[in-house]
């Protein structure tokens, strides 16, 4: 599909309608406060890979509900100083993989930390390794509607609080400089990192690619692709719940995080991406509360965006932060 979404121009200028709950802040200041209650318990073991420009630790820490949730934490081969840390998340339905999926980072010179996500790991890449112990009420199949039912039971509840605990983790390491750590991620993973910056006070750059999770309202009704679309086969059934599931999403629009980044951020937005549409992209650049932002816009692209290019675009502007 050619461009589908609003011209360019009225994408820089464009709002959500999302409606934030009064009741934000604290909904997730407790949450964080619950997930604090249990011991970090941070554990980094030794990976022999093969790999001789790198060392690579299998870690393991305690995320919401202080279930387990596992990382791989990348350094540069013999490592002395502290070094910027770049916090890593993935995208929808993919895991941690295997460590030679993750050089990137550590060759430039940065830890690298990326946090597998609870539940998924089996759609593509090398796979992943933390279960979601929790159940929930009927869900269309994925995640997207999983505790649906109310904010409290939401399965990104669960993963935003593990992303939290995974820079705190991440921050554990002696060779990880915690003063200078960097969310970013794509797709999910992009929608994850904006919720972290929005959560997590000092990061010193954010970077969401083609984020997910955003401006839900338009998001649900704008694209029939999936993952979205899970949310309108869910209303499809149960009917009437509209309203209450509007409600649940809230809490996690990666708009209403946005409005809370106290750090720079680089975002990318592709416009003919039907999987996050443009405008729900540029809804939660648009909200991003810092003044030092901008965004790289890759106009005939989908959802893979970027990608190389992005990457070195992201390389480049990291010199400045990290």
């Amino acid at each position: 599909m050619a461009l589908f979404d609003l011209p360019l121009d009225e994408l820089r200028e464009y709002r959500s309608a999302s409606a934030e709950p009064e009741d934000f802040d604290a909904f997730w200041a407790k949450t964080l406060q619950e997930a604090r209650e249990h011991e970090l318990d941070a554990r980094f073991v030794p990976v022999d890979t093969d790999l001789t420009t790198v060392e690579v630790y299998d870690v393991t820490f305690a995320g919401f509900g202080g279930h387990p949730v596992k990382g791989w934490l990348t350094l540069p081969a013999r490592a002395e100083g502290p070094l910027p840390l770049v916090v890593e998340f993935v995208g929808y339905g993919g895991g941690r993989g295997l460590p030679h999926e993750h050089l990137l980072w550590a060759s430039t010179g940065r830890a690298h930390f990326v946090m597998d996500t609870r539940g998924q790991g089996s759609a593509w890449g090398g796979g992943g390794g933390t279960a979601d112990p929790v159940g929930g009420a009927p869900a269309y199949p994925g995640f997207l509607t999983r505790g649906i039912d109310a904010p409290e039971n939401y399965y990104y509840r669960r993963v935003f609080t593990d992303a939290v605990r995974a820079v705190e983790a991440a921050r554990a390491h002696p060779l990880t400089d915690a003063s200078r750590t960097v969310a970013l991620g794509a797709s999910q993973g992009g929608g994850i990192a904006l919720a972290v910056g929005g959560l997590v006070p000092d990061l010193v750059a954010v970077a969401p690619d083609v984020p997910f999770l955003c401006d839900f309202p338009r998001a649900t009704t704008l694209t029939d692709r999936h993952p979205y679309r899970e949310v309108g086969l869910y209303l499809k059934t149960h009917r009437g719940r509209t309203e209450d599931v509007l409600r649940t999403l809230s809490y996690f629009d990666g708009v209403h995080f946005a409005a809370r980044g106290s750090a720079p951020a680089l975002f990318s937005a592709a416009l003919e991406d039907e999987t996050c549409p443009p405008s729900t992209v540029f809804a939660a650049f648009n909200a991003w509360a810092h003044d030092d932002k901008s965004i790289e816009v890759y106009e005939f692209n989908d959802h893979e965006g970027g990608g190389p290019y992005q990457d070195a675009a992201r390389m480049r502007w990291l010199r400045s932060y990290a």
